[in-house]
């Protein structure tokens, strides 16, 4: 399942949310996605997410404020060099960066996107949409899964 991670793996022992969002978000969601992720920086909930789309990141910028744990799920294999803002947080034993795909993925892909949103939708304990567009890939994903899920919106 996980090929291949960078961090503390111990995260994956918690209970844990994913977030997914579609790419199109009305602008009436994107606030609300903003709370939630805020909510659950205080509470010091553990979130999965792939953090791609926009919205995906921008809720990531809420919770790397924090000091509760992260899970970053990649549709490609580890990168080379990591971004700068993911160091601290792996210092600190906070972030775990997991991914279903060796190194010689490096390209994001519609089909890597899905594979690595079941990887996150099998690790969870719950799920949070942020929005799902109507007939997307995100709402197909959802039809078969027999966990919790909560929408934002």
């Amino acid at each position: 399942m996980i090929k291949e991670s960078l961090g503390n793996t111990d995260l994956l022992k918690l209970p844990k949310t994913a977030f997914l969002c579609s790419r199109q978000v009305p602008a009436s969601v994107v606030l609300k996605c903003y709370d939630w992720a805020i909510e659950q920086r205080e509470k010091g909930n553990c979130v999965i997410s792939g953090f791609h789309s926009q919205i995906e990141k921008d809720v990531l910028h809420y919770l790397l404020k924090g000091k509760q744990p992260i899970i970053l799920a990649l549709a490609r294999g580890l990168k080379e060099k990591l971004e700068p803002e993911f160091e601290k947080p792996l210092e600190q034993g906070r972030l775990l960066i997991i991914t279903p795909f060796d190194k010689s993925v490096k390209r994001v892909s519609s089909q890597n996107a899905q594979t690595r949103n079941q990887l996150m939708t099998t690790l969870a304990d719950q799920i949070t949409i942020g929005y799902a567009s109507q007939g997307g890939q995100l709402e197909e994903l959802l039809k078969g899964i027999e966990k919790p899920i909560n929408k934002i919106v």
